[in-house]
């Protein structure tokens, strides 16, 4: 399915081909949310339909579940030009959609809820402007400074310093290569595998089929990531041990600021290497990008990971919302 013409509107497909378009619409908005990228939509959209279409003069992303349409962004653009598209997008989707409720915009960072003002009144809130909305938050990046990461000072890293020092001492022998998809690619999906079996041998058994049910969805976006590694603009690091992969991550920048960790996965064996490898990458970042800060994006909801990212200590949480019709 090449295109989705609703109404008026012809939405074609979101693939690589979008990826300049979007790119330059990106460049009008300066947020620091993980959501906000080329790569990162186009990895995790790898086993749905996505589409997009330019509404208004902002660059407006879909996708399509189960026959209904939302929006996994607000429209991207000027502010200028960003209330109006939003009523033209959920035009789109009631006209396409089974019933009103299944259209939505998700992933709204709160700087561009701004933009749905009407400019015709000064002084106008947005909560007064979005009176026939609701505004629900919903999930929050974790951002933190690089410096931090990099350097772990203080008493509240110091679990993080001795994980460090404890691999660097067990494995001397270790080694760290840019990922490269031709000489890593089928190591890093078998690593990904046996990571899949680890956390199931310990999880409790009424875990295990939800938990089954978004490896589904991470298998196959760490796939698309492989094959089409070279056309992202993303780079990503992997950890040798006796000549084995035992972690792997991968990264981009959202904007001047502020890079992204898109997925990170280590061998549950081999204890610190989570630690070692995320702030090795995070040095690789800064480098690479010249960025003030590392965003690991949301918890999905999931207690376990939110304590990991809160021990880390972020610098700042940036709230994401999900924008219904009334």
């Amino acid at each position: 399915m090449s295109t989705l013409t609703v109404s008026n509107y012809t939405l074609k497909h979101f693939d690589l081909n979008a990826k300049d378009e979007m790119t330059k619409y990106l460049k009008l908005i300066n947020v620091d949310v993980s959501d906000y990228t080329f790569a990162g939509n186009y990895i995790w959209l790898s086993t749905a339909t996505g589409f997009y279409a330019i509404v208004n003069d902002t660059f407006c992303l879909f996708i399509l579940s189960s026959g209904e349409l939302s929006m996994l962004l607000p429209p991207i653009g000027k502010k200028s030009k960003t209330y109006d598209a939003m009523l033209q997008c959920f035009e789109i989707m009631n006209a396409h959609n089974s019933n009103r409720n299944y259209s939505k915009i998700e992933y709204v960072h709160e700087e561009l809820l701004e933009g749905f003002v009407d400019y015709l009144e000064e002084g106008t809130l947005v909560y007064e402007m979005l009176k026939d909305f609701i505004i629900e938050k919903k999930l929050v990046d974790y951002i933190y400074k690089v410096e931090d990461l990099i350097e772990l000072k203080g008493d509240s890293y110091k679990s993080k310093r001795n994980e460090i020092n404890k691999f660097k001492k067990i494995y001397p022998d270790h080694r760290i290569e840019i990922l490269d998809k031709e000489k890593h690619g089928a190591e890093v999906l078998s690593l990904f595998n046996k990571w899949v079996k680890d956390r199931t041998t310990y999880m409790p058994k009424e875990e295990v089929e939800v938990f089954m049910d978004g490896i589904y969805f991470e298998r196959f976006a760490i796939k698309r990531l492989i094959n089409d590694y070279n056309n992202l603009d993303i780079i990503g690091l992997v950890i040798y041990i006796n000549d084995e992969i035992k972690g792997f991550t991968v990264g981009e920048q959202i904007n001047e600021q502020t890079a992204s960790v898109i997925i990170e996965k280590t061998d549950f064996e081999i204890l610190g290497c989570a630690q070692f490898i995320f702030r090795e990458f995070t040095k690789i970042l800064k480098d690479k990008f010249n960025v003030d800060y590392i965003n690991v994006g949301d918890d999905m909801g999931f207690e376990n990971l939110k304590k990991v990212k809160m021990s880390y200590r972020p610098n700042k949480l940036v709230p994401k919302y999900t924008i219904y019709q009334k």
